[in-house]
């Protein structure tokens, strides 16, 4: 009997046998594991994704969720709330021209780099890729640079599951509720001493006369240091992985640079971190022979939407001149990922860094360790051995 177990070691490592199974032969699957079900095919993701009255964020779009999170956050909300949240915050975001964010990228590239030279293999996860995505975050949030490592550990944490439950245990609640006392101190902070910086955009905008409530800025700054920090690292961390296991597509960047970009979006569809999100049914969907009642939820399958034959021709094929519009990497829908040019740029501008400083490099361990994670995949450790 086919089961799926999103919590599963083996899901980590390798889900994508799985995610064909499930397209081909169970598109609608009830996983006991997760008490919900599955989509996997792009065509379903996607009518759910632009689907926000039928398949609702309001309850949580975690797998496994954190506590007080669910409605309270741009992710946990749909419209009009979602609406009026999205439109002030990305008016914070586009305050400010993204090309000043070239020059603290490529410096912050440089200086971790430089304190790699000399080694024959590092890891790319923890000396360099969330090093560089800290900085940034840091940078954008001018926030004080004592703590950077008990901020990234607690935004590790946050997204994990228990290695042997496989699911939030006291120490991710924890690491959540961390973050956000850290995030309401910071916010007061820069209420009394606003500056130039991202931080005081979110507490400045304003559309009508409205602007955010310091709870809202609070939750909005948990959430962007969770994914700027884990998703971004995570992002970079599979890119990584992708060009050691892919020498040809790495040389042609070397070669070219200019093909970054293309393969930024082909490794988003091809191995994205950003795997598992859920919905909450609002009324009863009977789809491929199965009925869902109101009040089930659902997991949206990105990573097995991103590899379905049915919208990716030769999908389990990594091709750097593919060009997958429409891929599922950011999500999409009216929660498609606010941070998606920030992300582009950030990753773009550090490859271009990364590989004009190591221009070959080969993975070192054959069987990688996995962030355990229901929603997310990517390496823990990315050991590289670098010419």
């Amino acid at each position: 009997m086919f089961r799926f177990d999103p919590y599963s070691p083996a899901i980590d490592a390798d889900p994508f046998p799985a995610y064909k199974t499930l397209r081909d032969e169970h598109p609608c699957f009830w996983s006991e594991e997760a008490g919900m079900w599955v989509y996997s095919r792009y065509a379903d993701i996607v009518t759910a994704l632009n689907d926000w009255e039928t398949y609702s964020s309001a309850k949580g779009n975690l797998v496994d969720e954190l506590p007080n999170r669910a409605g309270n956050t741009l992710g946990t909300t749909d419209p009009p709330r979602h609406d009026r949240l999205r439109a002030l915050i990305q008016k914070a975001v586009t305050k400010r021209a993204l090309n000043y964010l070239e020059a603290p990228t490529q410096a912050v590239c440089g200086k971790h780099l430089d304190a790699l030279a000399g080694a024959k293999s590092f890891d790319f996860v923890n000396d360099f890729s969330s090093k560089v995505t800290v900085d940034l975050l840091f940078f954008l949030f001018n926030m004080p640079t004592e703590g950077q490592q008990t901020v990234r550990d607690k935004a590790v944490l946050m997204v994990q599951t228990d290695p042997k439950t496989r699911k939030k245990g006291p120490e991710h609640i924890e690491a959540y509720e961390w973050m956000a006392n850290y995030a309401a101190d910071l916010v007061a902070e820069r209420k009394k001493n606003p500056g130039d910086d991202l931080l005081s955009n979110f507490i400045t905008a304003e559309i009508d006369g409205e602007k955010l409530k310091d709870k809202e800025v609070q939750m909005t700054v948990t959430t962007l240091i969770m994914a700027g920090i884990e998703s971004l690292s995570g992002f970079m961390s599979v890119f990584g992985m992708n060009l050691a296991d892919h020498p040809d597509a790495r040389r042609a960047l070397v070669a070219d640079p200019s093909l970054i970009p293309d393969a930024m979006e082909e490794s988003l569809r091809y191995n994205t971190s950003a795997q598992r999100f859920r919905r909450c049914v609002q009324k009863d969907v009977a789809i491929h022979g199965q009925t869902m009642k109101a009040g089930d939820f659902v997991m949206l399958a990105y990573g097995a939407g991103n590899r379905d034959e049915r919208q990716f021709a030769n999908p389990d094929v990594y091709d750097i001149a593919r060009r997958p519009k429409g891929h599922l990497g950011f999500g999409g829908g009216v929660h498609a990922c606010l941070g998606t040019a920030i992300a582009r740029l950030a990753c773009k501008i550090t490859f271009e860094t990364f590989l004009g400083r190591y221009p070959e490099f080969t993975r070192v361990q054959e069987q990688l360790p996995w962030v355990p994670s229901s929603n997310f995949r990517s390496p823990l450790k990315l050991e590289l051995a670098v010419d």
